[in-house]
């Protein structure tokens, strides 16, 4: 008969303890089998564990004889060997729960591990993602019924004024290799729209127009159409005017600089115009994008459009698109989006994530932010800070 007995190591880390700590496991007996191994180090502190499955024969005492032999037990450094007691309550899958705000206390983690702990579920480890420029950990949680699991923890994080995402924890998290992003709004800070309203003075009628589609209230197609209607006769050369003056959301470079670097394809599928947008997702280095057509005539915009328009339907078809290019199920997609023209997107991709979004959009969205950083999205995927600003 077998039995699992966690060897935990504490105290001051220094060189060569973990080669120790498995030299005295490796030396227990033929059978002897590791099971699982973690380790954390916290300012010069270690906690190291190994689970180790051996026969009757070897007992704690044969264990901590073999620790001692290797000198490990010194300078500071405890062990403590304990047989693995199965927790019932604690059984089933993982999920990965990523919290983040601008920073994140100590009564708001009380809370997060009460719903944890009301769930019946466990949390396994907690990983620190990032300090700068929000604070982000990513716990792995144990827990039988996933469901209320996720209910509790969403709700308690939200009351406490945190983003979470929840997601099911594997390898598969990491194989999103498609995110597509909304422009107007989330890649940029503008409504590009707007910007055209303001140089043809029909700012205030269009704002209020793009208000009420974001919300929902108008049919995006409708009013996309009397929007640029009232921009008929504005010269063409005004297009590079607008394209001049439009801001990039603050840690958009950063998100899709390491997107490029660590193998992502990003895309951009927007209710904006390929006339303004197209030169400058050639810059960003986006290939991958859809927009709407202005009509053009002898040199003026004529206050219509060409082609199929990209709504709420048309975006969710462009992102199917590009997951068919790049060669991915829509479970490995990703999608950020802002307004309600992006629900659909949202709901089909494997991660739909609301970005500073309306209530309307955060109900259909799997995770939402509320921070203004584009690259706290890069959290979500399980990116650390660290990752991002290596060169």
């Amino acid at each position: 008969m077998a039995t699992t007995y966690l060897v935990t190591i504490s105290g001051p880390d220094r060189v060569g303890v973990g080669a120790e700590l498995f030299g005295a496991l490796s030396q227990l007996s033929e059978s002897a089998t590791l099971a699982d191994v973690a380790q954390i180090t916290i300012r010069g502190s270690l906690v190291l564990c190994a689970e180790v499955t051996v026969n009757d024969q070897v007992t704690v005492s044969a264990i901590e004889a073999a620790l001692a032999a290797r000198h490990i037990v010194a300078n500071g450094i405890t062990a403590v060997v304990a047989p693995v007691i199965s927790n019932s309550e604690s059984d089933g899958r993982r999920l990965l729960v990523t919290l983040l705000a601008p920073t994140i206390s100590a009564s708001q983690l009380e809370g997060v591990f009460g719903a944890i702990a009301t769930s019946g579920a466990t949390c396994e480890r907690i990983v620190h993602l990032a300090t700068y420029p929000v604070d982000c950990y990513e716990l792995v949680v144990r827990g039988s019924d996933q469901v209320a699991l996720r209910e509790r923890v969403t709700s308690v994080a939200q009351q406490l004024g945190l983003d979470i995402a929840v997601q099911r924890a594997g390898l598969h998290r990491r194989s999103k290799h498609l995110v597509v992003m909304d422009a107007d709004s989330t890649l940029l800070q503008d409504e590009v729209i707007d910007l055209l309203a303001d140089e043809c003075g029909c700012a205030e009628e269009v704002s209020k127009i793009t208000e009420a589609a974001m919300a929902g209230e108008i049919d995006f197609a409708e009013s996309l159409r009397r929007r640029v209607a009232l921009l008929a006769g504005l010269p063409v050369s005004v297009l590079d005017d607008v394209r001049a003056k439009i801001r990039l959301t603050p840690g958009a470079r950063t998100l899709l600089r390491t997107l490029r670097r660590l193998g992502y394809v990003p895309a951009v599928v927007s209710g904006g115009f390929v006339e303004v947008l197209a030169p400058l997702l050639r810059e960003l280095d986006v290939t991958h994008f859809e927009a709407n057509h202005l009509e053009i005539v002898d040199g003026a915009l004529t206050g219509q459009l060409t082609g199929d328009i990209v709504d709420r339907a048309g975006k969710a078809r462009a992102l199917r698109r590009f997951a068919e290019e790049v060669g991915v199920p829509l479970e490995q997609t990703v999608a950020v989006g802002d307004g309600a023209n992006d629900i659909d997107m949202l709901s089909v991709a494997g991660l739909g994530i609301a970005f500073n979004a309306k209530p309307v959009v955060r109900e259909h969205a799997d995770a939402a932010l509320s921070v203004p950083y584009l690259d706290a999205v890069l959290y979500f995927l399980g990116i650390s800070r660290e990752e991002i600003d290596t060169p």
